[in-house]
């Protein structure tokens, strides 16, 4: 959704604000604010709550010093109003109620992004929240956040890739539950007395972009690859690296809840083996790399027809082939080595792709260098995602513990399971004629270990990995 037309006349006719919102970062106003809840959360305890009476004056101190910036602050955001004139009121009843668990209902159900999705245009957000890969503790987070939206993002979520409830973002500044590894800003993990309908879902593509050029910039060089000029362009180009997050998260967010699915792919508070998240995270990923293969290679034939491509259309088609490089190498690279080995769904998802194409030959480890057979990857990608998908097709005639054995022997025909694994040797009688939470109890906790090329991988991609932290697109 665009944003309202008063909303833009009010902006355009205000360029002070803009010139203002664009430099807020640096503003005593919200280094006031990032300050005191930051010193907030040092008082808070998990559940957001702040327990101790004691703690209470100076708790109310910066609360009050929050919301005098929030205020100050707002009128740089006009887009946000509601939003920002709710907080107040959810604040002083959190501080009146004596600092008990934090209910940010009302302000959140304020605060509508997707609504608002015009390239540049910023945000301030404030909330009790967790932190998804970043901080299990639900405290008082403050950041400050930059819309990005380019023309090409704008008409292909017009047309045949639609989700009103996606946006994209690049992270300006914020508080410590951001200086980590999370690179979302979801709804669902704000502390709030009941769950509403959530209507938007947020991704920081700057923080996934530049985790990105870091990390395969490294792994190339330690793998001896050779990068084709458009992938190197794309890790030497953060902005290009942004807008193909863009893409890629758009077809990946919507891809969720469309297909042949096992009726809900989560399984929602259901306990399941974890093999099956990496299933479907990497079932969404293979479906972004497949659009993003047809929308290339329509364009390129229009190209080699005759057809003069549109700027925007010329912006799709590049980005379609940059979407390509980007699955590849950051689940093959990143995801997985990335995280502990407990029930690490991502990192399954990365050692999957990794062992498939290599299957299929065209991914090869030879006199110590990696190699990749351009003209082939693609065909071989879609392949696996096929494979996926067929899976899921077959589900939903299936009882779920059948679809579970029939998912792990899909993973396992190519990733070999652990030498101890109860599964690979065959679940007990017992088990397989019991309930489900058997099944799940005896799948370990690296059920698919690493194999030697990552294991030896891990251990020179150690410090880049964490050397990523809080990163963001500055951090070159």
């Amino acid at each position: 959704m665009s944003m309202s037309l008063q909303t833009v006349q009010a902006i355009l006719g205000e360029p002070e604000v803009v010139e203002d919102a664009r430099t807020v970062e640096s503003s005593p106003a919200w280094l006031r604010l990032k300050s005191a809840a930051t010193e907030l959360q040092a008082l808070q305890v998990k559940d957001g709550s702040v327990p101790d009476p004691a703690d209470h004056p100076a708790a109310r101190a910066q609360v009050d010093v929050i919301v005098a910036s929030i205020a100050e602050l707002a009128p740089l955001f006009p887009h946000d109003a509601a939003y920002l004139a709710a907080l107040p009121g959810d604040f002083a009843r959190w501080a009146d109620d004596g600092f008990g668990e934090p209910d940010f209902l009302d302000s959140l159900l304020e605060f509508q992004p997707q609504r608002h999705r015009v390239d540049g245009i910023r945000h301030l957000v404030v909330f009790p929240m967790y932190t998804q890969n970043g901080s299990a503790d639900r405290h008082v987070e403050a950041v400050l956040v930059e819309t990005i939206w380019p023309e090409f993002i704008a008409e292909l979520e017009a047309g045949d890739y639609g989700n009103t409830a996606f946006v994209s973002l690049r992270l300006i500044d914020f508080t410590p539950g951001y200086d980590s590894n999370s690179a979302v800003l979801f709804p669902e993990t704000v502390a709030v007395r009941e769950v509403p309908r959530f209507t938007w879902g947020a991704i920081f593509q700057d923080r996934e972009a530049a985790r990105y050029r870091r990390v395969v910039t490294a792994a190339a060089g330690i793998t001896k690859l050779d990068l084709p000029a458009d992938a190197a362009a794309l890790l030497a180009d953060q902005d290009l690296a942004e807008k193909t997050f863009v893409l890629w998260d758009l077809i990946h967010d919507r891809t969720h809840m469309r297909g042949d699915l096992p009726f809900d792919p989560f399984m929602i508070k259901q306990r399941m083996p974890f093999f099956l998240y990496s299933l479907e995270e990497l079932r969404c990923d293979l479906t972004a790399f497949r659009e993003s293969v047809t929308v290339e290679r329509a364009l390129t034939a229009r190209s080699a027809a005759g057809d003069e491509l549109t700027d925007v259309e010329g912006q799709t088609r590049r980005h379609g082939k940059f979407v390509q490089y980007a699955v590849i190498f950051d689940r093959i690279f990143r995801f997985a080595i990335t995280g502990s080995r407990v029930r690490n769904y991502d990192g399954l998802g990365g050692q999957l792709l990794f062992a498939w194409l290599h299957r299929k030959h065209v991914l090869q480890w030879r006199d110590v260098e990696l190699s990749v057979d351009w003209d082939e990857v693609a065909d071989a990608v879609v392949e696996l995602g096929e494979a996926i998908d067929q899976l899921y097709w077959e589900s939903i005639d299936r009882p779920k513990t059948v679809h579970w054995l029939a998912a792990y022997d899909l993973i396992a025909s190519v990733v070999p399971p652990h030498p101890a694994s109860a599964w690979a040797e065959g679940l007990p009688r017992e088990v397989l004629a019991g309930p489900p939470r058997g099944y799940t109890d005896l799948v370990l906790d690296d059920e698919f270990p690493l194999s030697m090329f990552f294991e030896a991988l891990e251990k020179k991609m150690k410090s880049v990995i964490e050397s990523t932290t809080g990163i963001r697109a500055t951090d070159d």
